[in-house]
């Protein structure tokens, strides 16, 4: 997997987040640790799981993960024609995402840029496409961000093939935009530049999320606008400033799109809707397939978000406060309704015959796992530290029982004390200890923390890369993270490393 390169192994250090990147002399920025929040949002829409920590990425680790920025990997939707490229690439990890790859002027400054980034990367919320990553190296400026597999809003909208949205999609992308939007503005991100159906994304189970890009604030060009004048916030063409209620001015556009299913100049929509020909208005392919009074608050809803004066527009909690009650289908998955294959879970049986620990993690029995890491102890770290006699210091001593202490909390399932032992341990450094990591890793899963039980995982497997246990803990983190499929892709290699081990190989 290469892991050892991999961003999940990065400590966490808020504090140095404002350092300047942009010489390799500098110490790269670390990694920061998100706070997941909802106040302010929709009391039933939870924080996003399972979203790696925001991290510093190498220009190196995203040019082999899109491919040295191939052509075949572009899903801009105006492809290579764009000033700022957006590709999809995949990690060494296995976790697919996308990279914005900006023009080598739009931020001449790497400390704004670091700065905007982090202060983006701090939110997480399943109504976004979150962003993950930057990159910061000399004159490149990359954001890394969740990829979402399947297409925009004006994709499925003015692009569709088979069949068009259905409306009570077209009222939850709505209200999902909504609640990002409120979410967004309840930690202090209230500005959201260009917003429009290119900008709503759809995740692999259908879910509309918000793209993170369009947090960020525009670079040198100053430009937050790329799309029609005759669709641009009246006040923004007068003095050219982004306020929050020219988000609400762009996501009334947005429900003129939802409306219609195609594009609408506000004013001509304002025109329809005082002269009451909401019908003309409505999208001709959703006849007698919608509720009038439904769309008649949709249609009232844009109307005010479309208002000349921005004072006289509503605010985010107005928009999902209208919108909610009229979120028909909860139950409905959104790629049914969407008209999308969902992709198939991985199978739940691997490929080979497993051992005791490759069935315990197969199943995620976490207990099962526990058992059998204390009866193996550390009979799998020989050969993997060779200590002269000047390291056996007081420091060593010190270090081995902060292990030993760390060993009897894991056998009495004290797992947070165990991980303040281990963590003791290998800080010091002085030895390393694959099983400290196994150990640690499940640790972290007992409490709930997969993503800090696959970065020790892997830490495992840059100690000892053909150790059948690292390999083994990290199908159960990713299982735990939702990513079935690269878990079981996890359990089949480190069954594979039994069988090798089994035929003659390290004992």
């Amino acid at each position: 997997m290469g892991c050892c390169q991999s961003s999940f192994l990065s400590e966490t250090h808020p504090e140095t987040h404002h350092q300047n990147s942009s010489s390799s002399a500098t110490p790269p920025l670390q990694h920061q640790q998100p706070r997941p929040s909802a106040a302010g949002a929709a009391a039933s829409v939870a924080p996003a799981a399972g979203v790696p920590a925001f991290a510093e990425f190498s220009f190196a680790d995203l040019k082999a993960a899109t491919n040295n920025f191939s052509s075949e990997f572009i899903v801009s939707e105006s492809g290579e024609k764009a000033p700022n490229l957006v590709y999809k690439g995949r990690l060494k990890n296995h976790q697919w995402i996308a990279v914005k790859k900006f023009t080598k002027l739009a931020w001449p400054d790497p400390k704004q840029f670091a700065e905007e980034a982090w202060g983006v990367g701090k939110l997480r919320h399943q109504r976004l496409a979150n962003l993950i990553g930057y990159c910061c190296d000399g004159d490149e400026r990359l954001l890394v961000a969740e990829y979402m597999p399947n297409d925009t809003l004006a994709k499925h909208l003015f692009h569709w093939e088979n069949q068009t949205i259905e409306w009570a999609m077209r009222v939850r992308v709505a209200l999902y935009v909504a609640e990002a939007l409120d979410y967004c503005s309840s930690e202090g991100r209230p500005l959201y530049h260009d917003l429009n159906a290119y900008r709503v994304l759809f995740d692999e189970n259908g879910d509309p999320r918000l793209s993170c890009f369009g947090l960020m604030k525009n670079s040198r060009d100053g430009k937050s606008y790329s799309t029609n004048l005759a669709y641009t916030p009246p006040e923004y063409l007068r003095n050219g400033k982004v306020t929050p209620e020219s988000v609400i001015y762009s996501f009334g556009t947005i429900l003129l799109d939802l409306l219609s299913g195609k594009h609408i100049p506000p004013s001509h929509a304002l025109d329809m809707i005082r002269g009451k020909n909401i019908i003309l208005l409505m999208d001709s392919h959703l006849e007698g397939k919608f509720s009038t009074e439904e769309a008649t608050v949709v249609v009232n809803l844009a109307s005010q978000c479309l208002q000349y004066e921005p004072r006289e527009r509503p605010n985010t909690k107005d928009l999902v406060s209208t919108l909610s009650p009229l979120n028909a289908k909860p139950d409905v998955p959104s790629h049914v309704m969407l008209g999308i294959s969902k992709e198939e879970e991985a199978p739940a049986t691997p490929q080979r015959p497993l051992s005791p620990m490759g069935e315990a993690c197969s199943r995620t029995d976490l207990t099962a796992i526990h058992q059998i890491l204390v009866m193996t102890h550390y009979r799998d770290d020989e050969g993997t530290n060779e200590l002269s006699f000047q390291e056996w210091t007081q420091q060593m001593r010190d270090m081995l029982d902060a292990r030993k202490r760390g060993d009897s909390a894991f056998r009495d399932k004290d797992f947070k004390a165990a991980i303040d032992c281990y963590s003791q341990f290998i800080e010091v450094g002085t030895m390393v200890s694959p099983t400290v990591y196994a150990r640690r890793s499940l640790c972290y899963l007992m409490n709930d923390q997969p993503d800090a039980a696959l970065r020790d995982a892997m830490q495992a497997q840059c100690v000892y890369p053909d150790w059948p246990t690292a390999f083994y803990m990290q199908s159960v983190a990713l299982a735990k993270l939702d990513m079935q499929k690269d878990s079981v892709d996890m359990l089949n290699e480190a069954a594979a490393l039994e069988e090798k081990r089994q035929k003659g190989g390290r004992n």
